[in-house]
Parts: C-alpha cells; sequence; structure tokens
C-alpha cells in the first residue's frame, strides 16, 4: 500500500488520558519522521483542544470527532456494550468498520474493546475468538506469543486457529517467509502437558497447514529467538509478559544502580558510548515494545497498555500503521480454509 494510511484512536482510554495520546502522536512523528500517517481523535474536545493547541504538529495531521461518553477501564465488557454506543472507544472503532481509517488504537479497557470489536466489526470466518498478541524481544529480533490476555481458557481448535493468526501476524509486521511456530509447554516430550496442549499439537500436525510448525517449546524458549511464534492461553500467556516486563525492570535497575553506585562507576559509564547506552535502554523498556494486536476480527484493533505513557502509547501507534499497511487479512485466509475443511472431514468421518 502507497495511501497515507488514516489510524482511528480512542483518545479517552487508559490511565493518562488524552495527554498519554496527544505526547504519542508526537513521539511517534518524531521517531518515525518518514512514516505519513493521519489521526482521528475521538474524546472530549474541552480536554483534547487545548493539547493539540500546544502541538502544533500534531494537531496538522489530526481531526478531532466530539464525543464526551467514554467507557471506564471498572466497566465490564457487557455492561461496556450496553451502554459504550456513541463513546470514543466505540466510534474509534466505528470508523475502521466504515472504511475511514485502517487500524484503530486503544489504551482503554481490554475485555470492553474485545467486546465491542466483536459487536462492530465481527469475527472473521474460521475464527471463533480473538486472541492478542504480543513482541517478544530476543536476539535474534522478536518472537510473537499469543494469546496474552484475551482468552484465559482456550480449547484445542482456538489454539491452532492461534498458530494460524500468529504466522500471518509475524509476516506481516516482521517480514520473512514461513515464521516458525510452537506450542508452549511444560516440556518437548510429545507427552508432556495438559489434554488441550497435545490435542491441539496433533489437530496441527495432521490438518496439513501451509505453516512451519515445530512442536512443543518450554518458556525459556521465548526469549531465546529460536522460535518465531509462540502459541499459548491467556491465562498462561499474560502471566508470562506480565513476568518479563517485570524482570525487564528489574535488570533495567540493576544496570542504573551499577552505573551510579560510585563516582568510578560513573566516569567509566562515562566512557561507554552513550549511543549504546540508549540502545540498550530501549531494548530493555517494555514501553519500546508496546502494543498488541486482536488478532481474528475484520479489522485491525491495536491494544495498548492501559499505564502506557506517550513513549508507550506511539509504540503502538507504529504497529497500528505497520499493520495498516499489511496484508495480513489475505494471509491467514488460506490456513484458515484449510483447517475449516479438515474439522469438517473430520467431523462426516465420526458421523459416518
Amino acid at each position: 500500500m502507497t495511501a497515507i494510511p488514516t489510524i482511528s484512536v480512542d483518545a479517552m482510554g487508559g490511565d493518562l488520558g488524552p495527554e498519554a495520546v496527544v505526547e504519542g502522536i508526537g513521539h511517534a512523528l518524531k521517531r518515525w519522521p518518514d512514516r505519513k500517517a493521519n489521526y482521528l481523535l475521538h474524546g472530549d474536545e474541552a480536554q483534547l483542544a487545548p493539547l493539540l493547541a500546544k502541538h502544533p504538529k500534531v494537531a496538522a495531521v489530526c481531526e478531532l470527532r466530539h464525543t464526551d461518553t467514554l467507557v471506564q477501564m471498572t466497566d465490564k465488557p457487557s455492561e461496556a456494550v450496553r451502554r459504550a454506543r456513541g463513546s470514543s472507544m466505540w466510534n474509534a472503532i466505528q470508523s475502521v468498520k466504515a472504511g475511514e481509517a485502517g487500524a484503530i488504537v486503544s489504551s482503554g479497557n481490554t475485555g470492553a474493546l474485545m467486546a465491542i470489536g466483536k459487536v462492530i466489526l465481527r469475527m472473521k470466518k474460521g475464527v471463533h475468538r480473538p486472541a492478542i498478541s504480543a513482541n517478544w524481544p530476543t536476539p535474534k529480533g522478536h518472537t510473537v506469543v499469543l494469546d496474552v490476555g484475551a482468552n484465559v481458557q482456550c480449547g484445542a481448535t482456538q489454539l491452532v486457529e492461534f498458530a494460524i493468526m500468529g504466522e500471518a501476524y509475524h509476516s506481516a509486521v516482521f517480514g520473512g517467509d514461513s515464521p516458525s511456530v510452537g506450542l508452549l509447554n511444560v516440556g518437548q516430550e510429545e507427552l508432556k502437558g495438559n489434554d488441550t496442549v497435545r490435542e491441539a499439537d496433533q489437530l496441527i500436525r495432521k490438518s496439513g497447514l501451509d505453516i512451519a510448525y515445530k512442536g512443543f517449546i518450554e518458556g525459556n524458549d521465548i526469549s531465546a529467538g529460536g522460535i518465531d511464534v509462540v502459541v499459548t492461553d491467556g491465562f498462561t500467556g499474560n502471566i508470562a509478559l506480565k513476568t518479563a516486563e517485570g524482570t525487564a525492570r528489574l535488570v533495567a535497575g540493576w544496570v542504573r544502580e551499577a552505573l551510579t553506585s560510585s563516582l568510578l562507576a560513573k566516569l567509566a559509564a562515562g566512557l561507554l558510548s552513550l549511543g549504546a547506552l540508549e540502545r540498550l535502554r530501549q531494548r530493555m523498556d517494555p514501553r519500546y515494545i508496546n502494543g498488541g494486536v486482536l488478532l481474528g476480527l475484520k479489522g485491525i484493533v491495536v491494544k495498548s497498555h492501559g499505564g502506557a505513557d506517550g513513549e508507550g502509547f506511539a509504540s503502538a501507534l507504529g504497529l497500528a500503521y505497520v499493520m495498516a499497511q499489511s496484508d495480513f487479512m489475505a494471509q491467514i485466509r488460506a490456513n484458515l480454509d484449510k483447517f475449516a475443511s479438515f474439522e469438517e472431514e473430520q467431523e462426516v468421518a465420526a458421523a459416518s
């Protein structure tokens, strides 16, 4: 795609609200000056207009769509769907449905975002539940992990669907052909794990999907970079993600402490390349990989961390830009159709 994409933004979601959104667009403009994009900001004009006035470069690429209704972080998904019509989150997603935007970004209530996304955009044929992806930094680039929170419990069929979507997502965002796929398990032996994981393993092997499936992998394999796509349920994936984020902050704190613990340490740090230190800081900072896509919907929905600041929100906007410019939607179609045909054949065989 060569046209300048438009990204729809729920400007009222998240813990920091409109300030993080406007700052995030400003950071995105600086971080990727070659990525030209326009933004539809859905939210309270009384709060957003003064912020845009302070950031004229941001205002130049934004169109403000006023609404004084918003989805609260504490709203249950079912309640949010009933009361959300006309809210900043609802209107932001509706812009994608209407074709005004190629993607939507929100730091708001995850459950509500998923529920409203399903109502407005609907699920893709062959997908039962959406999954949230996470981009995991590794020595070799990035590993995509899904699900990281949308589905606490998953059946074997859903895990296979996640494998299909994760493989296409990795290709769309990071490029390359045939990214490798693995199922997260407590061991690599075929007898390890619960019934759901073992059944999903057999379904992938027997269904003839066009993916580079490598079987079971363990938790320590995620960060090693030997596998491109790691598939698991949302309960396990979310715990793994939050544990990794906490570990990254812990190690970053240790590095900072070591470099400032004494005058000698500070002098040694001063002799190091500032560029190298900055690259290290960014690689260890969760804000620079913030953003997960709700895979499986008939539209691109990017979920930013609820506590993301401007730097973190910029990362989510960058992800939305890449997805809006990709052919992800077309890439997953062939394998979804192939898996659906396999399931139909299995049902016919079981009934006969």
